[in-house]
């Protein structure tokens, strides 16, 4: 799914604004700064539950103000830290 107008939160900065190509041609989305604040929610969150449900993602996406595709990937990425680890 693009990203349309809306989905990308405001305070996420300048890494949020689309492609690295100018023009907004191919290319991939750079990199979510994370705030620390929204880390610990994310490891607290995953700390309870590994998976999300499309309700709870939605409930955590809306309170952290970023998209449920952001919500979606970090709890990916922390199960398959976590895989690495054990």
């Amino acid at each position: 799914r693009p990203w349309g107008a809306g989905q990308i939160p405001a305070e996420a900065g300048p890494e949020s604004s689309g492609p690295e190509e100018p023009g907004g041609r191919g290319g991939r989305r750079l990199r979510t700064a994370f705030s620390a604040e929204q880390i610990s929610t994310l490891e607290s969150s995953f700390q309870r539950q590994r998976y999300l449900g499309a309700a709870e993602r939605r409930k955590l996406a809306g309170r952290m103000r970023l998209s449920e595709v952001q919500i979606k990937t970090w709890f990916q990425n922390r199960r398959m830290k976590l895989k690495r680890q054990l």
